[in-house]
This record gives structure tokens, sequence and C-alpha cells, in this order.
């Protein structure tokens, strides 16, 4: 059976191989640059309208085509211009003016400018349903946004907001607000308009590179030597081109990195890059020893449909918790490679002060499993095991179904063991990996009992963003997409209400201001008493490079940012990359 499954794996491995050679190489291998996918098969190669949730954007379209006004750099904490030069506020903060560099063109030769930044924005505020990416977020504080001249536009917001820049239009985490060609989209349905059509040049975008082909498992962008930024005295980038390839799982990936297939690999468990080294000297990593992983700002949780019986009691979502060891699911899922999360938020040192206030109130999460605990709460509530093993109640038995992406091992890892400690303790517990687009949909609108996940993420320096995902502003009934994927866990009680006062207060104050760590531990309090998601781990990206044919990748010795290249701040990357000698 095992040679079986190898030689399966085996076939599965060449397709990728071939896939990427067939596809991408007929430019030489030292002008080619082969980025990895994931998340497995892109449902949907042929929409590039990243307003429409569920559509792919780390498939090389915002990392390469679709150009950010900002990007936070990690490394010295400050927002790096691209587009934009510069954006400033009143002493207010209620009015933010955004100043655009001069000379950028679309990809088709027209300009980008005020007018285009003007029409996205206002496109975002004219959606009523809110379901239209970052909609929900502009409506939230943008009142009205206006053209000031060819190169400045001005937003006026509903209240002070200290973020915005950081929050919207610096790639904070993951990508930005993505401007739109006004020339292309004007008189298109944002909700149906696919942005695709090649005889036209669509997908277009102000990056140094353009769309060759797409399909379910490969994408191939080729350089524009009439890219803007030359006329501006930048220097193009060097790789002639990029491909994005899917390689479905982890062996496949392992094996094409070992042949010098792939450049730039996803986040691999530690045996996997330790096996890859070993065929492959020439794989790097962010740190050159253990534990070679560079620290995700999005930490893992397990996220709860909170409208969902009889996980709609904060009682029973304690008992969850209680049966979760922290520290197994770190040595078995990640094989030590990362540490527990003491609180919701990421290990950053500028949330220190808040995690250390928070766990000094007592609210920090505990590292291993009170299963006796969790047994007296499920049992005050009238469940009593059966001759199964499982809680039992007027003929039900007590369930548990947490989904996952299918494409992303790492949250499939670290459910597998959840699963296992649920059903030690009584719980019928069942891991259920679906399709990316489709897990998306679910979370969205609510049809999920569990789901291991990270969307809590979003305070980098300060606590606000993370907290204000889960206000009760943005609830939606389950069956309606929650706006922007926030409070997707349908939290709605009297104490998520007082948590939606305590943040807002918080919202319209400047970052880290006075008084704020008590505020936290107040909001901290009510969320941690009814627990609507449970915080896991702190996420560990192991994220190997290969320096065979390009040098220049980010590590914590050459950190001019951080090395997640599924984020809208791999153009830095890609006009970092050289030509290895």
């Amino acid at each position: 059976m095992f040679k079986k499954l190898a030689l399966v794996a085996l076939s599965i491995a060449a397709i990728a191989v071939s896939g990427v050679q067939a596809g991408g190489h007929s430019k030489a291998r030292n002008k080619t640059v082969v980025f990895d996918i994931d998340g497995g098969k892109v449902a949907q190669p042929y929409n590039f309208n990243n307003l429409v949730p569920g559509t792919t954007r780390s498939n090389g379209i915002h990392q390469a085509v679709f150009e950010p006004l900002f990007i936070l750099n990690y490394e010295t904490g400050g927002i790096d211009p691209w587009l934009g030069e510069s954006f400033t506020s009143n002493s207010s903060l209620d009015v933010w003016t955004l100043k655009l560099k001069k000379g950028i063109k679309w990809s088709d030769g027209e300009d980008l400018d005020a007018d285009d930044v003007v029409y996205t924005i206002q496109m975002l505020l004219d959606d009523s349903t809110q379901s239209l990416r970052d909609a929900a977020s502009m409506q939230q504080w943008v009142k009205s946004v206006n053209k000031q001249d060819k190169h400045t536009v001005v937003f006026n917001l509903t209240e002070p907001n200290a973020r915005f820049q950081l929050d919207y239009f610096s790639v904070k985490i993951y990508g930005g607000v993505i401007i739109i060609p006004e020339h292309v989209w004007k008189g298109q349905d944002p909700f149906t308009f696919k942005f695709y059509d090649k005889e036209k040049g669509w997908p277009l975008g102000s990056g140094a590179y353009t769309l060759k082909s797409a399909s379910e498992t490969e994408f191939i962008y080729d350089r524009n030597d009439n890219w803007w930024g030359v006329s501006q005295g930048l220097p193009l980038p060097a790789p002639e081109r990029l491909i994005w390839a899917v390689t479905a799982t982890e062996e496949n990936r392992s094996m094409l990195a070992a042949k010098g297939e792939l450049d730039s690999v996803m986040d691999v468990t530690l045996g996997a890059f330790e096996a890859m080294q070993a065929r492959n000297d020439n794989m790097q990593a962010w740190f050159s020893e253990l534990p070679f992983s560079w620290l995700d700002p999005c930490a893992r949780q397990l996220s709860i449909n909170t409208q969902a019986e009889p996980w709609d009691d904060p009682a029973m979502r304690w008992a969850l918790n209680y049966i979760i060891d922290r520290e197994e699911i770190v040595r078995v899922a990640y094989e030590g490679t990362t540490i527990p999360s003491m609180t919701l938020f990421v290990h950053y040192g500028g949330l220190f002060p808040y995690i250390d206030a928070v766990v000094a109130a007592g609210m920090g999460m505990r590292l291993n499993a009170s299963p006796h605990i969790a047994q007296k709460i499920i049992e005050s509530k009238g469940w009593t095991k059966g001759s199964d093993g499982f809680y039992q109640k007027g003929g039900k038995t007590l369930e548990f179904v947490i989904k996952t992406h299918e494409g992303f091992i790492e949250k499939r890892r670290i459910t597998d063991v959840v699963v296992e400690q649920f059903l030690d303790a009584g719980i019928k517990a069942e891991h259920r990996p679906i399709a990316g687009a489709t897990w998306d949909n679910d979370r969205y609108t609510g049809n999920f009992m569990g789901s291991m996940d990270w969307h809590s993420c979003g305070s980098i320096n300060e606590p606000y963003a993370s907290l204000n995902r889960f206000t009760a502003k943005y609830l939606k009934p389950v069956g309606t997409t929650s706006p922007g994927g926030n409070n997707y866990v349908r939290w709605d009680t009297a104490k998520s209400k007082e948590f939606t006062q305590i943040v807002d207060k918080m919202g319209a104050m400047p970052l880290n201001a006075p008084g704020m760590v008590d505020m936290v531990v107040d909001a901290y309090r009510l969320w941690y008493e009814e627990l609507p998601f449970i915080p896991i781990t702190q996420a560990r990206k192991l994220i190997p490079f290969d320096t065979t044919y390009w040098t220049g990748w980010p590590t914590a010795e050459n950190n001019y940012n951080h090395p997640a290249t599924w984020w809208q701040s791999t153009h830095q990357i890609i006009h970092n990359l050289k030509p290895a000698k």
C-alpha cells in the first residue's frame, strides 16, 4: 500500500513539475521566478474582480499587478510609500489627505490618478449590501471622498481615526484597498464583472507585470518594460517572468523545491524543510537555524458559530476551551516550532503592554487541558455519557464539526489534534476539510459550527483593529454575508454590545493613547467571559526560498521587510530580487 501511495505522490509531483515547465520555462530559468500557491486549485481562475469575496488575490495578481498605495514595513515600523507619496491627517484626525506620486500609469497607458481613487472609494460607499471587499469599512469611516486636484484626494471621515492609513491603505496584513481603473470599470456591475478579457489586456494594473495566462493551477506574468516607474527613474525588476503554481500538497512542494523547480515555497513543516535542505543546500528561511520561522501576525483560533446550539451557550464554549491542550498542539502539529497564544493578540512588541495587562488580570489562555472542569460544565447542562463514550441528551449526541480550508496544511494539522482531544473528552468531533471558496463562503454566511482559522488578526502595533472585528455593528443573520468577514461568529449578546461601546470609543482615540490599556482590559473581560472564539497558537510561518537562481530574498539578516509572499507587499520582494551569480 505504501509503495502504491508513493507512486501516486510521485506522479502528482511529476504532473506539477511538467505543468510549470510547459507553461513557464520557455524563458530561461534564470529569468523566471516560480512562486508556490498553497490553497489548492483556483476555483475561478478567470475572475480578477477582487472586490467580490471568494475570489483569489494571492495568485500573483496583487503581488505583481495591483500595486498598493503604501506598505507597512514590519522591520522598521514605518509606512513605505508606493503609489502614494504621503497620507496625512488634520489635527482632529477626521480629514485625511492623500498625495499620489506623479506619472503613474495603468498598464494600458492611461493615467492612474485621483479620479481612480475617488471612483474606487465611492463604489464601496455606494454598496448597500456591504458585500464588496472593504465596503463595510469604508462606510464605517468615510463620510465623503473628493478630488482636490489630479494627484490629491481628500477623505472626510465620519469621526476621528488615527489608524485610517495604517488599517486600510498600507498592507498592514495581507493586502489593502485596491484602486481600480475608472476607465475600465465605469458602467460595469461590480458584483458580476470579472475584469478579464485577454484581448483588452484585462486585468490591468499599474504593476511592473501583466498577466500572460491563467488556469486552475498556474498563473504566468510577464514583465512590462513600459512600466510607469521607468519614466520616473526607477529600475525595472530583474525577473522577466513570474509564475505562481499550485503545488497542492506539502509532499509535492517539497519535491519541487528539492529539484530547484520552486524559488519561493509556501509554509511547510520543520521535517519538510529539513528534507529540502538535505537535497538542495541553496534553501534558506527567515532564520538560518531553529526555529527558522517568521511569526505571522494572524494567530490561530477555533471560531465558533455562537448561533448554533448548544454552542450558543458561553459555558459550553468554555467547556471546549478547558478540553484544549495547547502544549500538545504545539508539540504534535507544529513539531515545537511555535508557542501557545496567551491572548487573542499576536506576540509583537507593540502589543505586549496589552497582552501583559490582560494576563495580569487573570485572562490568559491555559497551556494544558482541564477535562474534569469541562466534564462538570457539560454535565451541568444535562448531558450524560452514553455507552459509546459520547455525551447525549434527549436522544441527540453532542457533536462538534470543524471546517478547514483543504489547502492549508497547518490549520488541518491543528484541527486533527483538537478533534482527538474533543473525542477523548466525549464530544463526537469531526474534521471536515472543504474547498477554499466554499470554506470562505461558509464562514462569511455563518454556515459552520466550528472553523479553524485566523480572522481576529488586524492588530500589529495597537489593539483596536482585532477587537473591532467582533463588534456588534457588523452583526448579520445567518445566511447573510458578514461585512468584511467581521463578526462572522455572530456574537450577539448584551455583553457584545457593551464590548462594542468600549471598542468604538477606542477607535476614535489616537494610537496607544493614555488610558487605552485599561479600556482593553475592560473590553477583553466581556469577550473572555463569553469566548466567541478560542485562541490556540501563535502562527509560525516556515517559508523556504531557493537561492540557486535568485538572491535578495528577505531574511532576518536581510530584513528590508517580512517574507510573506502571498501578501501585496511582495512587490517589494520582487523588486529586490537579483540573478544568482
